[in-house]
């Protein structure tokens, strides 16, 4: 369904780095990097066929996460989720809601981990049980 999904930063290098330790769990490589004609610069992670993006803001005002917005992430293991809620709390991220673990209920369908990057965007990592 989606082509990309792009999040601001205030510090790109800052997030080139944690991106790069917390998206390396899932498999994807270093970020292209890219400045655009208007002048500000942009990292784009490719994998699968879509992009996850960061991006300085184009209007020259600070970053802000969404309220209310969440960007989720598969993984193919809870030990794949446990990663990369782990590299992304090393790098400067921090833990949010309950711990990483089994949700839905007795029969834990899914695990889930909830972290904030360093400015503050809401990330969420998600195992499907088969």
């Amino acid at each position: 369904m989606f082509s990309h999904v792009m999040v601001g930063s205030n510090d790109l290098e800052r997030s080139k780095i944690f991106y790069t330790a917390v998206l390396g769990t899932l498999g994807v490589g270093a970020p292209v990097e890219n400045t655009a004609g208007s002048g500000h610069k942009r990292l784009f992670f490719r994998h699968e066929g879509t992009s996850f993006c960061v991006s300085e803001p184009i209007n020259g005002e600070a970053a802000c996460p969404a309220n209310g917005g969440t960007v989720g992430f598969k993984c193919a293991s809870p030990e794949q989720l446990q990663a990369f809620h782990d590299a992304a709390v090393a790098h400067g991220g921090v833990s949010i809601e309950d711990a990483p673990g089994p949700r839905g209920g007795p029969s834990g369908s899914m695990h889930l981990a909830y972290v904030r990057d360093p400015d503050g965007n809401k990330l969420c990592a998600l195992y499907r049980v088969p």
